[in-house]
């Protein structure tokens, strides 16, 4: 990880020892109130959405989205994007619903651990605390013209007195703190002028906001030396645009300034010049994909852009991320972590459908639509936005190869199929052992497919196996993943690309690449993959080659859809069942078909659909 990383790990975990981190982040901090209800309301706020009396949308009251804000006025909530748990109207907040623990409100954030197995998953008590529900509050009220501020705002405050500042689970993790504030202003914005907002709750609520963005700014080096992913981006945001949100606060000018310096160098280093993202994980790029979308919109209509190179790379995380898109169903590769993330829910598509939230940026930066179906304009529709960049051209899906070598990604579409291969190298943290993991799709089907992520905090050989190179289409060498798993995230010998390449003949496409790899046994082990692909046939040849000294024999991995016949053919070799699981969504994990070859060296499979 480098010098960087080791010395502010180092320096961190001084701070907490002697207790600076806590001195920086006062749970006995003053109250702090700015300014008036009455004043606030006037001076206007941008953020967005307008405030409802405003707001001129085509209303569809939809069955889907009236039935989920009545689980949500119930008491229920979607976790993880996909399933439905009923926490009751008095939920505490710092209960996790899986395993029973209730952590301790009267500690500091420092003191709470995120990662044991008396807890359970720490995200299972985050995910309320994000207040993602809102969102669908906020619609179920404008299409079905319906009034439920007073819901929203006593459970805005009901979260503050019951997670005193820097206290509990809730304090522990920046990010989520800046995602409660973004959703938190979804509501501000659409209910400005309800009587629900009273006085009194506009002071707690000016009191945490403050506190939030204190504790954001204070400890922001955590996310962008310690972690640098996702968060960084989130965090950084947040920051850049607390000027512009709570100008009422002093401290927001000097916040802003370096949110923003910090959030564009973010941009730059996580987002690829070719358009990929540095934490190899499809649903962590859609992400920022609707980060990049609330941030361009805000600060345009501010008139306080971004520089070129924000734009430059949304533009190209766009085409990566639609070239990968199943048109049958907005569906990509479930590739890289995948936590069911899903900040901004302004649609009622599928969780996994990508095509609202694409559609929304690429009609920012070129004002046209990639999609002229409601279902996937409505995400655009809430995004108050008086300007599109419009200096970009519309997108187009590419045929043939593609290839993009920075992250490592090399694409192939053709009529009826899509193959998708991960050939990259490792300048930043790998999360999964997966390279030159193969995914084929076949009438927007996912024939052979990734198992997806389960947990993050699960039994070790659930860790091992959805992480590890056991979960992915690609070889392993006896029990060994590709590199020697670490603590927690962490991953040693990285593997590293020797060469990819795509070649067009007059029938077949083919695709070679070899990484370094297994070097834990063997530092000048190799792993070498050739793919055929028939021209306009659904028909793939594999070939692997394995090099270096092992005592073990290679095992080729297939994980196979339950729903499309495929044939996995080797004249010489019989198939072996395997484990194999599919997690299509955080948390959830099911028994999936799973096949290997055995070999020493080299191998070819064919498979046909």
């Amino acid at each position: 990880m480098g010098p960087r990383y080791a010395g502010y790990r180092v320096w961190h975990e001084v701070e907490k020892r002697t207790g600076r981190l806590k001195k920086k982040h006062p749970a006995t901090g003053e109250q702090k109130f700015f300014l008036s209800l009455e004043q606030w309301r006037k001076d206007g706020f941008q953020f967005v959405i307008k405030n409802r009396e405003n707001i001129e949308l085509p209303k569809n009251p939809a069955t889907a989205l009236e039935e989920k804000a009545e689980k949500i006025l119930q008491g229920k909530v979607c976790f993880f994007s996909h399933e439905w748990r009923d926490l009751g109207t008095n939920y505490d907040w710092i209960t996790n619903p899986v395993t029973g623990y209730k952590y301790d409100i009267g500690k500091h954030w420092t003191e709470i651990n995120d990662f044991n197995a008396e807890s359970g998953d720490i995200k299972d008590v985050w995910e309320k605390s994000r207040f993602t529900f809102l969102l669908t509050i906020i619609r179920y009220d404008f299409h079905f013209s319906q009034n439920n501020a007073e819901f929203v705002f006593s459970e805005i405050e009901n979260w503050i007195d019951k997670n005193p500042v820097n206290l509990g689970p809730n304090w522990k993790c920046s990010q989520e703190i800046s995602l409660r504030l973004f959703n938190w202003c979804y509501a501000l914005a659409f209910y400005k002028n309800s009587p629900a907002l009273t006085e009194e709750r506009w002071k707690k609520i000016q009191n945490a906001i403050y506190w939030s963005l204190h504790h954001v700014y204070h400890h922001i080096n955590f996310s962008r030396i310690a972690v640098r992913n996702n968060h960084a981006i989130t965090e950084t945001l947040c920051l850049a645009l607390s000027g512009i949100l709570f100008p009422f606060i002093p401290e927001t000018k000097k916040w802003a300034s370096d949110g923003r310096k910090w959030f564009e160098e973010e941009i730059t280093y996580q987002i690829y010049e070719d358009g990929t993202f540095l934490q190899f994980s499809m649903n962590y790029h859609r992400v920022v994909i609707q980060l990049l979308s609330l941030g361009i919109v805000v600060s345009e209509k501010h008139q306080q852009p971004f520089s070129s190179v924000v734009y430059d790379r949304a533009f190209k995380s766009l085409d990566f991320l639609y070239q990968c898109v199943q048109e049958e169903n907005g569906f990509v590769p479930n590739y890289g972590n995948n936590d069911g993330a899903l900040f901004f829910p302004l649609s009622d598509t599928e969780y996994r459908d990508y095509r609202p939230q694409l559609n929304t940026l690429h009609i920012l930066l070129t004002g046209k639509s990639l999609y002229n179906s409601p279902q996937f304009n409505e995400d655009c529709n809430w995004m108050d936005s008086p300007v599109t960049i419009s200096k970009f051209s519309s997108l187009e899906k590419k045929m043939g190869p593609l290839s993009f070598p920075m992250g490592g990604f090399y694409l192939l579409r053709e009529k009826e199929s899509f193959t998708f291969l991960r050939c990259g190298n490792h300048k930043d943290r790998p999360a999964q052992a997966d390279n030159l993991h193969l995914d084929i799709w076949y009438k927007g089907e996912n024939v052979l497919r990734d198992s997806g992520t389960y947990k993050y905090n699960t039994k070790k050989e659930y860790q091992d196996y959805f992480s590890g190179t056991a979960g992915h289409n690609t070889v392993m060498i006896g029990e060994h993943s590709q590199m020697l798993k670490g603590n927690r995230f962490m991953w040693f010998y990285w593997t590293q690309a020797n060469f990819a390449i795509w070649e067009e003949k007059d029938d077949q496409y083919v695709f070679t690449g070899e990484i370094s790899a297994f070097r834990q046994l063997d530092p000048k082990a190799t792993h070498k993959r050739t793919i055929i692909k028939q021209k306009n046939s659904p028909e793939w040849i594999v070939k692997d080659q394995v090099n270096g000294n092992h005592e073990s024999n290679c095992r080729q991995l297939w994980h196979l859809s339950d729903n499309q016949s495929i044939q996995l053919i080797n004249k010489t070799i019989p198939p072996t069942v395997i484990p194999s699981y599919n997690s299509s969504f955080y948390g959830e994990m099911k028994k999936g078909k799973g096949l290997a070859f055995i070999f020493s060296k080299e191998l070819t499979t064919t498979i046909k659909i």
